[in-house]
């Protein structure tokens, strides 16, 4: 267990989730150097929001948001969601990321991340009956109005009964 989970764990005692989720991002040094903040976060987790305001520490060579920028604001934000909704009961991995540079930014950026109570539910019934699963979860880059596109980011999110995975595991130990 990270330390970021042991801290979720105790500080969900005294605060919501939900406020842990928005500040102890916003306070974490690794999300911090993103330059990307979250802006707000629902109380059962199923929607979030960033901001990612241009400025001296995300331009780039020709004035626009670097690149990197955009992708580690939304990077670690749909597999830690996920995790949060779905409780100790599952494995949430990242697998793979496919960024697709639509313009460049030179103006502050938005993203959503949603997970809808059916999309949930159909998560948890695929494992229930597969074991693991992969989602795919497309994340845009925006301007305010939410007119154009700046940024897309398709995660790969791998999902697993965490009995399953451990019995994986042990398989795969087992054998090197």
């Amino acid at each position: 267990m990270s330390i970021y989970q042991k801290l979720t764990k105790v500080g969900s005692k005294f605060l919501g989730k939900h406020i842990l989720f928005k500040h102890g991002f916003n306070l974490s040094p690794m999300y911090r150097r993103s330059t990307g903040r979250i802006v707000t976060v629902s109380k059962d987790l199923m929607d979030i929001s960033v901001r990612l305001p241009i400025n001296y520490k995300n331009r780039n060579y020709v004035n626009s948001i670097f690149g990197g920028s955009m992708f580690s604001s939304v990077d670690p934000i749909p597999m830690v969601q996920l995790m949060n909704i779905l409780g100790e009961n599952y494995v949430v991995w990242d697998k793979s990321a496919e960024i697709l540079f639509k313009r460049p930014a030179r103006e502050t950026l938005f993203a959503d991340f949603t997970y809808s109570k059916d999309e949930i539910e159909n998560i948890k019934e695929r494992v229930a009956s597969d074991n693991e699963i992969t989602i795919v979860k497309t994340t845009q880059l925006m301007d305010k109005e939410k007119s154009k596109v700046f940024c897309e980011v398709k995660k790969t999110i791998y999902v697993a009964d965490k009995a399953f995975y451990k019995r994986k595991r042990s398989k795969t130990k087992s054998k090197s």
